[in-house]
């Protein structure tokens, strides 16, 4: 036992300095990085493309912001997946209240059964677009973006390197759910591993018209389920980059409790299995992070029933030293991410002691729920997504089971719980 525990101290102690540096990384490169941004002469055309299916609790600002950003020549396709959706009167009162002229909202017309519903909207989205429109920006329901936002996307495109570019989302440790707070968590290391890892998140995303033709990424889309994580793969076989932009850092406020969050998981979990260009390294990270954690914690338990209390204290020291130096790397992450959102006039939540001591208490409990996702997806071959459920035997092998149109009482109860 006394060799088993000693191996896993050090794993642990390891892992924790992998992360630390991991981050500092991340954070440099959130310090180095410089705004070019093009003048209005220099700003190509632009789709930004919208996909809706059920009213996200902030879909009212998420609109707004979309149509009020700084940016000469850009318009709003809204591909909304039926009249009957809620989606459908919230985007119509939106874009009457702002007496907008630069949006167009259609119904999905052809729900294909290779691929997701979103894949499908994104399709008929691109298809309909003419020759003028040479970027397209997508965006998710969920993301309410600053006024600079689609400039700063666009940017970078300059590059004749840069395929796409990207942003991310970060949540609040605030929440009243303790889901809201291990999705946190676990976003964390989420943001910092597609930051390394060059991973696109489909939120805050923007790519060449001609990039799109010319990797046929559309072909890709009819038979995917997700639409961001495939990218950097495609992207860099044609000699692309995908280019994350700091200022991108999107806060998102929504709820939710940690029964959603697991289907979530689930669903995240297999999309980066089918998709993810780094998959192996993730179930590494997985192991690092949940498994040798929870070893640890049995292998205190063992040593104190056998009364092995010189293990036992060191077991307990090694996994206090690690749970508390993630929630300082956390923190640090944190008061960085609050700079960056600041300067965009982005209200973050503040850090309380109370909030602090949920985070040290919620970090074992994210190691948990985590795990408990990864395995139930060991088996997973049906997932169901806003109520459409989709059989998955592959990447390039997905088949739509089931489908009807969203209604307003598949709506959450608490308006601010995420779909």
């Amino acid at each position: 036992m006394e060799d088993l525990a000693i191996f896993l101290s050090k794993s642990l102690m390891g892992w924790l300095v992998i992360q630390v540096c991991l981050t500092l990384v991340f954070i440099w490169y959130l310090r180095s990085s410089k705004k070019n941004l093009l003048p209005d002469d220099q700003l190509p055309k632009t789709a930004v493309i919208l996909c809706l299916r059920g009213a996200d609790p902030f879909l009212p600002r998420c609109l707004r912001s979309l149509l009020n950003q700084n940016y000469p020549q850009y318009d709003l396709k809204l591909i909304v997946d039926s009249h009957e959706d809620p989606a459908w009167k919230i985007a119509s009162e939106t874009i009457t209240e702002q007496e907008a002229t630069n949006v167009q909202i259609s119904p999905l017309r052809i729900v294909r059964n290779t691929c997701s519903l979103k894949c499908s909207s994104l399709i008929q989205a691109v298809r309909e677009l003419d020759d003028s429109y040479k970027v397209v920006a997508l965006v998710d329901a969920d993301t309410i973006v600053h006024v600079n936002w689609l400039r700063e996307l666009v940017s970078p495109l300059g590059d004749a390197k840069v395929g796409a570019t990207t942003g991310n989302r970060w949540y609040v440790p605030t929440g009243r759910y303790w889901g809201s707070l291990v999705r946190y968590i676990g976003n964390v290391s989420t943001v910092v591993q597609m930051f390394i890892f060059q991973i696109p998140w489909g939120g805050t995303l923007a790519v060449k018209t001609e990039v799109l033709r010319q990797t046929e990424l559309l072909d890709k889309w009819g038979q995917a389920l997700g639409e961001d994580f495939m990218m950097h793969d495609i992207l860099k076989k044609h000699g692309f980059q995908v280019k994350f932009v700091p200022s991108l850092l999107i806060v998102n406020r929504e709820e939710t409790d940690l029964f959603n969050l697991i289907d979530y998981l689930k669903r995240l979990i297999l999309f980066s299995r089918l998709y993810h260009p780094r998959w192996l390294a993730l179930v590494s990270e997985a192991v690092s992070s949940i498994l040798f954690p929870t070893l640890l914690i049995i292998l205190v338990l063992e040593s104190l029933l056998e009364a092995k209390w010189e293990v036992a204290a060191l077991l307990l020291v090694c996994y206090g030293v690690y749970t508390v130096g993630l929630l300082l790397v956390m923190l640090v992450l944190e008061l960085e991410i609050q700079r960056v959102v600041r300067s965009n006039d982005q209200a973050n939540a503040k850090l309380s002691a109370a909030t602090i001591i949920r985070m040290l208490i919620g970090i074992p409990l994210t190691q948990w729920v985590y795990g408990l996702a990864m395995l139930s997806t060991l088996w997973t071959s049906t997932v169901t997504w806003r109520g459409v459920s989709y059989r998955v035997q592959g990447p390039w092998n997905v088949r739509l089971v089931e489908y009807r149109p969203y209604q307003w009482l598949d709506q959450p109860i608490n308006s601010k719980v995420s779909l």
